[in-house]
């Protein structure tokens, strides 16, 4: 929702500012063949401010000096053929035009806000900004991608830090949970399966369109929207192996038959091959369960945790037998801090969900049976436990170790984008507006 409302407020101070152009737009510098013009810097500057960001210490000038970077790493990926995989980006302005006209109220309105003439105006504008976007970004990766510290690189960096400078991390912990799905039965996974049969029947038999019953019927709300809509990769699709086996062997315009897979069941419609790139539509439809299977499955998972409670089994022993979560049965139920990749969680940085439902747990006692839903599953219920407390506690090089060299990785990649910035400044065409000749810039853009 952050992103959402980032967007949009970007997007309104890109109307306004377009509205100003003949008055205020001038070219306020060129890099090699990309331009920032003077609105540009208003905007950006505005887009800061009306977000939240605290202006305090920032400049104009500042914001300038970001936007040169921006078009410096555009302007050297195009140079060094770096390309961007436009099937994502149309993708992700698909999510972007939604988000937006759903908190304006449609599409209608959203072109009447932004006074542009049609939706695809607004989606070339919205391409371009975000093409730009993943080029600086890929670049960025480019630079750094080889770079790694040594053991030693790691302790030099470490004793480099004066000891009253050294980072102090908050309390960590790790978190295990047990998950139970209520099952169905038979008859409903047949239901679904004959529903999903039709569809495909309609629309080979009577030339219906995929796409709305897609939008009418699929309960995958990630695609919904989009008509069931997914670009997938076959070196890197991030969907499960009975999914990927299905997609990669239909020709286009094929349509699957139903299968199960780990969300429920499917059909899909390849739309489109495009070298190692699948344009494909799903229809996702899930069998109902009933109350009964919900009460069973709660009271199911209260045993478990009796069990566990009353030490004949163990919480992570537990979770290998009993849970249906497959992210995390085989790990014992440890689930994976998502922004480190490690086990461990800060308890200041933690999903407050997450938080509320272990903030009070002591190591080793089991949380009471707690219902909750995700994406897919309306209806689950999980039981959770902590272990391994760490109290907040300034950096320590062996405790700590994989986080120092997370720092030390961090330090050694700024100090060779750097180097790479200054180097392609002086080797690249670039010509700042004489109105810009007073910023006291961090990078040498003046070439002084």
């Amino acid at each position: 929702m952050k992103n959402t409302f980032t967007l949009f407020i970007f997007f309104t101070m890109s109307v306004i500012f377009s509205q100003e152009r003949e008055k205020i737009d001038g070219v306020a510098a060129v890099i090699g063949d990309f331009v920032v013009l003077e609105s540009d810097i208003e905007k950006q500057y505005t887009q800061l401010r009306v977000s939240g960001v605290s202006m305090e210490n920032v400049t104009k000038c500042q914001v300038f000096g970001k936007l040169l970077e921006d078009k410096l790493y555009q302007h050297h990926a195009v140079q060094d053929s770096i390309e961007v995989n436009n099937a994502e980006i149309q993708s992700y302005i698909d999510q972007q035009v939604n988000a937006l006209a759903q908190q304006i109220g449609s599409i209608e309105k959203l072109l009447e806000y932004y006074k542009k003439d049609s939706e695809q105006d607004l989606r070339s504008e919205m391409f371009e900004l975000n093409k730009n976007a993943e080029l600086a970004k890929k670049m960025q990766q480019a630079i750094i991608e080889d770079i790694e510290v040594t053991p030693e690189e790691v302790r030099q960096f470490f004793n480099s830090i004066p000891e009253q400078d050294r980072p102090l991390f908050g309390t960590e912990l790790r978190v295990s949970q047990i998950v139970l799905y209520p099952k169905t039965t038979e008859e409903e996974r047949q239901k679904v399966i004959d529903r999903l049969r039709e569809f495909k029947a309609d629309v080979i038999d009577n030339g219906a369109s995929f796409v709305s019953k897609a939008v009418l019927y699929s309960e995958d709300p990630g695609s919904r929207t989009r008509g069931g809509k997914y670009s997938i990769n076959r070196r890197n699709s991030p969907f499960v192996k009975k999914f990927n086996e299905v997609a990669f062997s239909l020709s286009e315009g094929e349509i699957s038959d139903p299968f199960e897979a780990e969300y429920g069941y499917f059909i899909i419609y390849l739309e489109k091959i495009r070298g190692q790139e699948y344009d494909l539509r799903t229809i996702l439809l899930r069998p109902k369960i009933n109350n009964k299977e919900i009460e069973d499955t709660r009271k199911k998972l209260l045993k478990i945790r009796q069990r566990i409670v009353d030490g004949e089994i163990s919480f992570a022993d537990a979770a290998i037998e009993a849970s249906d979560e497959i992210e995390t049965r085989n790990d014992g139920g440890l689930l994976i801090n998502p922004e480190t990749q490690d086990y461990k969680f800060e308890l200041t940085k933690m999903d407050p969900e997450l938080y509320s439902q272990i903030a009070n747990l002591k190591e080793g006692e089991v949380s009471i049976v707690y219902q909750d839903q995700d994406r897919f599953n309306p209806i689950k219920f999980k039981i959770l436990t902590v272990s391994d407390r760490y109290d907040e506690h300034v950096a320590d090089f062996s405790k700590d170790y994989l986080k120092i060299q997370k720092l030390a990785l961090q330090n050694k990649q700024l100090k060779e984008i750097e180097k790479w910035q200054n180097d392609k400044i002086l080797d690249t065409y670039i010509n700042i507006n004489d109105d810009f000749g007073n910023c006291e810039f961090f990078s040498n853009w003046l070439k002084n």
